[in-house]
């Protein structure tokens, strides 16, 4: 008998308010299973505040003690999980990867959405949360505000559940979208975007060539900028005189919104496998991790070269996930943010929506909004660009826009 596909993933609601969630997965292994369950875990807005991973390299074991939103959607949660597993089948008893696991995943469709509203505070947020909810994933945003105060959004979106094809899928969207917006929608339209669109929509965004050198470095500063919070116990460490087979690599840090995501996507990339793992934050927000593991071949990470690379690499990634900095535009102030994508083409979850989230909080408006993806040397960036509307009373500080902002994005109080 094979394990049936409901024992793969078990999710344990908590028993009282304010104790985790406790999420178990047993599947086939593969490289890279710990950062895909991880993301979506963060798509879905949890926190995970304890982890253990145990693999022979055939096989795996995870749990995740998460903690979060109040309404979670746990059934949808297990079934996004569930398909990020490698499938298996059984014969007599003995198990086989499915051989689809070892293909290229198939790259979803894109579709425009196409929405015009009355300009109001927070209605960029609102759509953004409509589409979240939705499991709707933004690649692309346009938004542009005409004078007599309409607002034209243009989003290239993908779908988790690819349905968005489907008639009902779209009046679904578009229905929500109505719901929440209410009286100010003017109209609302979702098509597949065809290829001239699609290839429009990738072209960079052009930067100054000072922000490329301040937003993009990938050196850790000689003097570390702005809080404290990040170094003060910022630490990696690798060892190989504890394991004849494996490297352990000890991490101590603060915590941060998707911190376990960053660490597992920067092994992945590397293609580090992961044999043994275990992570720890306390109430007091500091995180210790430890992780036992090899290189693709099998071996320890022995080359000091390779080493150096991949400890720079966590650190940077730990330090900076995220570069947040607000710069003048004209007379007006421009937020910038900018994230790397991971090498499968996968941005970072809710990065939109912390950013139309906290501007809403400020209570502050968007004249523009732009996001799209920007290489620079052998990495992707995600590249938001937002235009703060200073032509009204309400004048918010740029040092206030770069504090809130950062803040949410990295989960701090």
């Amino acid at each position: 008998m094979g394990i049936q596909s409901d024992d793969i993933v078990l999710i344990r609601e908590p028993e009282k308010p304010g104790d985790p969630s406790v999420i178990t997965v047993n599947c086939p292994d593969k490289t890279g299973l710990g950062c895909d369950l991880c993301r979506i875990i963060f798509f879905f807005g949890l926190s995970i505040v304890r982890g253990d991973l145990s693999t022979d390299g055939k096989w795996c074991y995870i749990v995740f003690w998460v903690v979060g939103k109040r309404k979670t959607r746990w059934n949808v949660l297990k079934k996004r999980l569930l398909a990020a597993c490698p499938s298996c089948f059984s014969a007599s008893g003995i198990y086989y990867y499915s051989s689809l696991d070892n293909q290229q995943p198939k790259e979803p469709d894109l579709f425009l959405l196409k929405l015009s509203a009355l300009d109001r505070r927070g209605l960029l947020h609102d759509v953004t949360e409509v589409l979240c909810e939705l499991e709707l994933t933004i690649r692309r945003v346009k938004v542009s505000t005409t004078p007599d105060g309409t607002v034209m959004d243009l989003l290239f979106i993908t779908d988790t559940r690819e349905l968005l094809h489907t008639r009902k899928r779209q009046d679904e969207t578009q229905d929500q979208l109505r719901a929440v917006l209410g009286d100010s929608l003017i109209d609302c339209a979702i098509e597949l975007a065809d290829a001239e669109v699609s290839t429009c929509s990738q072209r960079a965004l052009f930067l100054p060539p000072a922000i490329v050198g301040q937003m993009f470095s990938l050196e850790m500063p000689d003097e570390p900028e702005g809080s404290s919070k990040t170094t003060n116990t910022l630490s990696v460490t690798m060892d190989n005189s504890l394991s004849p087979s494996h490297t352990l690599i000890q991490i101590i840090c603060q915590d941060h919104k998707g911190l376990l995501y960053d660490i597992m996507r920067s092994l992945k990339d590397y293609n580090i496998q992961i044999s043994y793992g275990r992570f720890s934050a306390n109430r007091r927000g500091k995180c210790e991790v430890d992780l036992f593991v090899m290189q693709a071949d099998g071996k320890k990470i022995i080359d000091p070269h390779k080493q150096k690379a991949l400890s720079s690499r966590l650190r940077m990634e730990l330090f900076r996930p995220l570069r947040v900095t607000v710069v003048s535009r004209g007379p007006d102030s421009e937020l910038l943010v900018v994230n790397p994508v991971e090498l499968s083409g996968k941005g970072r979850p809710l990065v939109f929506y912390d950013i139309t989230l906290a501007l809403k909080m400020l209570d502050t408006c968007i004249f523009s909004a732009e996001v799209g993806r920007h290489l620079i040397g052998d990495r992707e960036w995600e590249v938001y660009r937002i235009l703060v509307d200073e032509g009204d009373l309400h004048f918010v500080a740029r040092d206030t826009i770069e504090e809130v902002v950062t803040k949410m994005l990295m989960g701090w109080e």
